[in-house]
């Protein structure tokens, strides 16, 4: 995967169609309860994806393809199954008690994408640093 930040404004605005599309169904059936999905897919799918994509594409051009690979796909993992399993619970599909190792392993994977972002930043901004002739200030420094 050569251009994270393209794959993350694919992923980013498919969320957005998804979570638009789920508040358009809730408004036109009267049936408002799907709103924690709806709120989820926006805000961990379209808004965090498109965060990412800005990153990669401002600070991370040359992610470290492991690093970058393993973040990208623990974050979309993460939203799918998040996704998933709240359309499930909040359609009364299935128990929340069934439905707890999905949400559990999707927020964890969720996190774990952030976490690896946060080190791919520091990396970026470490080695940034030390490219920089003395007395000149990073502009990841800030």
């Amino acid at each position: 995967m050569k251009c994270f930040d393209r794959a993350y404004l694919i992923w980013a605005l498919s969320y957005a169609a998804c979570g638009m599309g789920l508040g358009i169904f809730m408004a036109a059936s009267g049936n408002h309860g799907q709103f924690v999905t709806h709120a989820h897919i926006l805000l961990v799918g379209f808004v965090t994806s498109l965060i990412y994509a800005v990153i990669h594409k401002l600070w991370l051009p040359a992610a470290p393809r492991v690093t970058g690979t393993a973040q990208f796909v623990l974050h979309q993992a993460g939203c799918i199954g998040m996704f998933a399993g709240l359309l499930m619970l909040y359609g009364r599909v299935a128990a929340g008690a069934r439905l707890e190792p999905l949400l559990g392993s999707s927020a964890v994977a969720v996190i774990l994408g952030m976490l690896l972002m946060l080190v791919m930043v520091i990396r970026a901004g470490a080695a940034t640093r030390a490219q920089d002739p003395p007395g000149k200030m990073s502009s990841m420094a800030g």
